[in-house]
């Protein structure tokens, strides 16, 4: 599949399409285009007869900065009805993974913070690199994680989420496991063949089955409907307009403390 900016996707002989983000020297931040190739992207792949497995991963260092700067830039600038709109594109995207229906596996090569935390929730497995580091940092910004926030909870439940959903704490790849994110940890050089353990069933399994089978995964735990997706844009567009969000926002830019920060 060729005409995307931001990721990549490669689709070999057996039916795996290994979906890269692919912007390495940006930490794979998520711009407006990088959500749109997703959603795209994730669109097609699950129309695709032939493809029997997805694998999600990034190039570079990190799997995932999360959003990327000029774009939030761009939000400070916009009208609150602009905001939405955006916010609502990232949740497009995280519900067209979360409802993909080919098994889609996490290949977390690096680190993976805020709306990248959301892309690894989504995951129906998700393994990492025991050097990584994650964390839901927006409201270091004065931000809360809101558009990520149902598959956070979904992923993590609410009673782990609670550890790190509001505090904006680094954790390491071990407690990513214990929080529900990670199935497990591996060496970098091991990460390609532990997610191919992960492939390989799946290759002897029904695909329509298996599409059924997460459709009712999906259907059995926490509702994640449009009302659920309008309700986290609704609260992001709140939050922006505090005096907080755009204290912290701004002092981020200026590389300077927030004023709550000691």
């Amino acid at each position: 599949m060729d005409g995307f900016e931001t990721i990549s996707i490669d689709v070999d002989g057996r039916g795996v399409a290994t979906l890269t983000l692919n912007r390495p020297d940006k930490h794979n931040a998520m711009s407006a285009q990088m959500l749109a190739d997703l959603t795209q992207a994730t669109q097609q792949l699950g129309a695709d007869a032939d493809v029997r497995v997805v694998v999600l991963t990034g190039a570079g260092k990190s799997f995932c900065a999360g959003g990327d700067l000029g774009w939030m830039q761009a939000q400070m600038a916009a009208d609150p009805d602009t905001r939405a709109r955006e916010a609502a594109k990232l949740a497009q995207m995280l519900q067209a993974l979360n409802t993909l229906p080919k098994p889609l596996i996490g290949a977390v090569q690096g680190n993976a913070f805020g709306g990248g935390v959301g892309m690894a929730s989504v995951c129906d497995i998700a393994i990492g690199v025991d050097h990584l580091k994650m964390g839901l940092t927006e409201t270091r910004l004065g931000i809360i994680p809101a558009t990520i926030g149902p598959y956070v909870i979904a992923r993590m439940g609410e009673g782990r989420a609670r550890r790190v959903f509001m505090n904006a704490r680094l954790f390491g790849a071990d407690e990513a496991v214990t929080l529900g994110l990670l199935a497990r940890v591996v060496p970098a050089a091991d990460l390609m063949t532990a997610v191919e353990a992960e492939v390989a069933p799946y290759l002897s399994c029904a695909p329509g089955a298996v599409a059924a089978a997460k459709a009712l995964a999906r259907d059995l735990g926490p509702r994640i409907d449009e009302q659920t997706i309008a309700m986290t844009i609704a609260a992001l567009k709140t939050r922006w307009e505090t005096d907080e969000a755009v204290e912290g926002i701004t002092a981020f830019f200026d590389k300077r403390k927030a004023n709550w920060m000691s």
